[in-house]
């Protein structure tokens, strides 16, 4: 039950102005002012170094211009505060553009602060991403989860570290979190998005350890609050809301502010539930560097907000409370000489190097492990062979993939299997049937409705530690997830292998058993072939499935585990149970059968449809299995062709840019000199998958029309 919430806060424009009222106070206890007070000042003086470098760009050397600049000013002294209650060991926060002033009070050198905004190399992003896009790994401390570019998220990301602080704690009996906490920043726009609905309802619902910091200027870049949110107050909103515990203020009175971060962080420390605080902060700047804030604002406006700046009230609320006047000017005097020195630092370093530009898309052997994902000592103790055990038992693919699954659940407590009706349903094609029964609701369980919610809580499980093997219900439904599955894709990239978030997501689609449709019949396998960091997997059989399934939980990399429906529903993907150490590397095809004249390339459930074309000829037909669609076995396909001169690529996505199309230019591109007929492919019309069996078999490739593609291309 939700500790019961005082009355909400007045908001500002029923406030008087609290300035005598704040000297008088003396600080809080329990807060190390001098340390607020140092890193708030440096966060307004980077702000101030960049802002007037930008304005002055016309006089001033082309590389100290910072080409995406965003200020934290007013944000800051709220931030700075709530850093210093981020003390716990394994404390997270999930954060935005805005967010600066929050790393400086956990440790970001402010050399990186002021040498990633300058796209040098090192820094948080090797100059991969934009400057204010921070990230802080630490390993023994507080985290900063990668920030994104886009709004809202940040929030269930660290919704995945608050439930994976439960986990650790409770289901693994690590101590070292107890009493952890992730915090998600956000400003008053963000409130509108998916994101922080659907963080809210997993935080609510289970009760993670988990607070929501909304830092309010009631502006998104120029749209009122009241756009985003009915009456413009967040935190009014919520009031009544379920297990949450609510609070708002003002965030430019430090007293205040302490106050109220205290009391949320300690609430949701004691573990009953998440908690919410609301501040109202100024903007003082613009949106970002190249917005203009006079075009939407009033001078009157401007200047209100001017006079509500939380730096003046921090210095009277200190001084001489706590410091005298010359020590505050020495403090202040400390800040110019160390962020001067910084960025001198910074301008210093040298640019990235673009012969590395394509390194860590994927893990790199070569290279450390990233903050997150199982490390190398525990992947490489699960073991594992490509070499199939003898005389397995005959199975249907769901089963091979549940029993796959059973034994992973097994052997690593660090893994996770969860989705939409995966637990007491065991799936709505059953393939996790009897799971939660075996390993438990900690381990197997069902979420909210809400894709956006399912990977962005498998991503921070994921930097958290864990293997997370989430399932969408059918592709169809992974379309709200598409902002969460891009970031989780680009993690490693963007932070310079800093981060990564290695999961499965398991995703049935594709044509059922006689029926199709528009929204649980897509395919579209290829809009993941273009999805940066992900590797996409799409068995055609059981024992290929135990192999890829096994060889993706166990990766480095994040993975789009395909599970076509016909093969779930039927037999037609039966085979022999390869054993439980099968791992069957990613990025190699399948040799279905060997043959001299053509060959068919093919994947999913396609690959069994050509397989009895491919009996009609003799020796003529060379079928391959591609089996994984990123990374793809492109040497295989070239030799076989090489070896024929001749090739049909038979897929289930649409024609125009399907996948196929890779492959016949690859083809073009290196063998072709080899070729004796132009490569063709065949693949459904560009419309959506039909209903009725009479329509789904006019659009997909069937035994017929595949045999007559392939007796055309041998007559060539």
């Amino acid at each position: 039950m939700a500790a019961p919430s005082r009355p909400l806060r007045p908001a500002p424009s029923a406030r008087a102005e609290r300035s005598a009222h704040t000297t008088a106070r003396a600080p809080l206890p329990g807060f190390d002012w001098r340390r607020i007070a140092y890193h708030t000042l440096c966060s307004r003086a980077l702000d101030e170094v960049e802002e007037t470098t930008n304005r002055n760009r016309a006089s001033v050397p082309k590389e100290h211009v910072v080409l995406y600049q965003f200020s934290a000013r007013g944000h800051d002294m709220a931030q700075v505060i709530l850093g210093s209650l981020l003390t716990g060991r394994r404390d997270a926060a999930g954060a935005y553009y805005r967010s600066r002033p929050l790393l400086l009070s956990l440790g970001l050198p402010l050399d990186d602060a002021l040498g990633s905004p300058l796209g040098r190399a090192g820094g948080f992003s090797d100059g991969r991403d934009i400057g204010v896009v921070c990230n802080l790994p630490n390993r023994d401390g507080p985290v900063v989860l990668p920030m994104s570019g886009d709004v809202g998220s940040q929030y269930t990301p660290i919704a995945g570290w608050a439930q994976a602080i439960t986990y650790h704690r409770d289901t693994l009996r690590d101590a070292s979190y107890a009493s952890c906490i992730g915090v998600a920043l956000g400003g008053d726009g963000s409130v509108a998005t998916n994101g922080f609905w659907a963080s809210l309802t997993m935080a609510t619902t289970l009760k993670l350890p988990m607070l929501f910091y909304i830092e309010d200027n009631d502006l998104g870049i120029s749209v009122r609050g009241d756009m985003q949110t009915p009456g413009g107050n967040i935190a009014k909103n919520l009031a009544s809301f379920g297990n949450l515990f609510v609070r708002d203020g003002d965030g430019t009175d430090p007293h205040e502010t302490a106050s109220l971060l205290a009391e949320c962080v300690a609430h949701v420390r004691s573990g009953v539930g998440p908690a919410l605080v609301r501040l109202t902060v100024p903007r003082l700047s613009s949106h970002s560097g190249p917005d203009n804030q006079k075009g939407y604002r009033t001078d009157a406006e401007i200047a209100a907000d001017v006079a509500r700046d939380p730096v003046p009230k921090l210095r009277e609320y200190l001084v001489p409370a706590l410091l005298s006047a010359s020590e505050w000017d020495a403090l202040e005097a400390d800040v110019a000489r160390d962020v001067h020195t910084a960025l001198e630092a910074a301008r210093a370093r040298p640019l990235p190097e673009p012969a590395r530009i394509a390194q860590y898309v994927y893990a790199d052997p070569s290279a450390d492990d990233a903050f997150g994902g199982l490390s190398r000592p525990e992947r490489d103790a699960l073991g594992g062979t490509d070499a199939p055990a003898e005389g397995g038992e005959l199975m249907r693919l769901a089963e091979a993939i549940r029993r796959t699954l059973r034994h992973e659940l097994a052997v690593n407590p660090k893994l996770v299997v969860f989705g939409e009706d995966v637990g007491k349903k065991g799936g709505v094609h059953l393939v996790t049937e009897g799971l939660q029964k075996q390993f438990g609701a900690d381990r197997v369980f069902d979420t909210s409705l809400s894709e956006e919610g399912i990977i962005g809580r498998a991503s921070g499980l994921a930097i958290a530690g864990l293997m997370p093997v989430a399932e969408i219900q059918f592709r169809k439904y992974a379309d709200p997830a598409t902002e969460q599955l891009n970031n989780t894709g680009t993690m490693r990239w963007r932070t310079n292998n800093r981060f990564a978030a290695p999961m499965v997501v398991r995703m049935p689609g594709g044509f059922g058993k006689d029926v199709g449709d528009p929204w649980h019949s897509l395919s579209d396998e290829v809009r993941f072939a273009h999805a940066y960091g992900w590797q996409v997997v799409m068995p055609s059989n059981a024992s290929d499935a135990v192999g890829l399934l096994r060889s993706a939980m166990r990766s480095p990399n994040p993975t789009i585990f395909f599970e076509h429906r016909a093969l779930l529903m039927t037999g037609d993907g039966s085979a022999r149970y390869p054993g439980d150490d099968y791992v069957l590397p990613l990025g190699r095809a399948r040799l279905v059968r060997e043959g001299e004249a053509l060959t068919l390339v093919t994947w999913g459930a396609m690959v069994h449809r050509c397989a009895e074309v491919a009996t009609m000829f003799d020796d003529a037909v060379e079928l391959i299995d591609l089996r994984t669609i990123a990374p793809w076995d492109r040497e295989t396909v070239l030799s076989s062709v090489r070896k024929t001169g001749r090739c049909l690529v038979v897929h289930e996505d649409n024609l125009t840019a399907g996948f196929g199309a890779e492959i016949a230019a690859t083809l073009a591109q290196e063998a072709f000199w080899h070729l004796d007929a132009p490569v063709e492919r065949l693949a459904p019309r560009d419309i959506p998958m039909p209903y009725h069996p009479v329509l789904l078999d006019a659009v997909l490739p069937g035994v017929a029309q595949i045999g007559e593609a392939v007796e055309r291309l041998l007559r060539v």
